[in-house]
């Protein structure tokens, strides 16, 4: 046996036992994720039942699944929780849409760029939940103060990672794709596009949390419905559980969105994974 062919029976049996490797990984790790989980809420558990976590504070699991399971079984969550929803979906699709369209044009145009360039920072200086009290002026207790706060929240993490995305294409792909007589259009759709996406995805993975953290601060602020607006009864009548609750049902609700958004990211990018192979 050459050397040649060691070496191509060496990468053949690689081939053959990544697929094994990643098959076997994922069970591993997911049972490890759900035992962390398991171990946290054990310990939380058994703290408030000693009293070493005092359950006035702290609740505990079991409190808080059983607050859970009332609020969805009786039904009165589901008007909060559309409410939140709403709220989230629309300031999370308005903040990344503008944030993709001002960041694919600043990134494509530099005279731009360097025109907003310090009215960009000066506003991503500024805390934007401190925003909160005008928007509820502007646009009153309604959906309207908390989709705005949320999209100022969402619109720069879009915008600077698809800015610096367009800004990081190669230009030698860019240089010879004008050798081939490419439009300038068929350039954004074939050469930019394509090779931003990765990055703009990792900024919707991030952004869905922020338009949350938007949504529930306006609904925790002033409001007459939603997730935010039950946290804030429950602090109003010191009832713990009710705020954990709430806290978990939010998680919950990210992590479901999170889930569409890998399955979209992974549709779009297919391509990637298929030129490694």
């Amino acid at each position: 046996m050459t050397v040649m062919d060691s070496a191509l029976k060496t990468r053949d049996n690689a081939k053959t036992r990544a697929p094994r490797k990643r098959r076997l990984g994922s069970p591993v790790m997911i049972a490890c994720q759900i035992a962390l989980g398991v171990a946290i809420l054990a310990f939380w558990q058994i703290g408030a039942s000693t009293g070493f976590l005092d359950p006035f504070f702290f609740s505990d699991p079991v409190s808080v699944a059983t607050r859970i399971y009332d609020w969805f079984t009786s039904g009165s969550i589901y008007t909060h929780l559309i409410a939140t929803g709403q709220a989230t979906l629309l300031s999370f699709v308005i903040g990344a849409v503008l944030g993709l369209l001002f960041g694919t044009l600043l990134g494509r145009v530099h005279f731009l760029e360097r025109l907003f360039d310090p009215y960009i920072k000066m506003f991503n200086a500024m805390p934007r939940l401190l925003l909160a009290p005008i928007f509820l002026l502007w646009f009153g207790l309604g959906i309207g103060s908390k989709i705005a706060l949320g999209v100022t929240l969402v619109f720069f993490l879009v915008f600077f990672n698809t800015l610096e995305a367009m800004k990081g294409v190669s230009r030698p792909l860019i240089d010879n794709s004008r050798m081939l007589g490419a439009s300038e259009w068929q350039l954004l759709k074939t050469v930019y596009l394509p090779s931003a996406l990765g990055l703009i995805f990792s900024s919707l993975h991030s952004s869905i949390g922020f338009a949350i953290i938007g949504v529930v601060t306006g609904e925790y602020m002033g409001a007459f419905r939603g997730i935010g607006y039950v946290i804030a009864q429950s602090q109003g009548t010191f009832d713990t559980t009710g705020v954990f609750a709430g806290m978990v049902t939010l998680m919950v609700f990210v992590l479901v969105i999170e889930f569409f958004i890998g399955k979209a990211e992974r549709r779009l990018l297919a391509w990637r994974s298929v030129g490694r192979n």
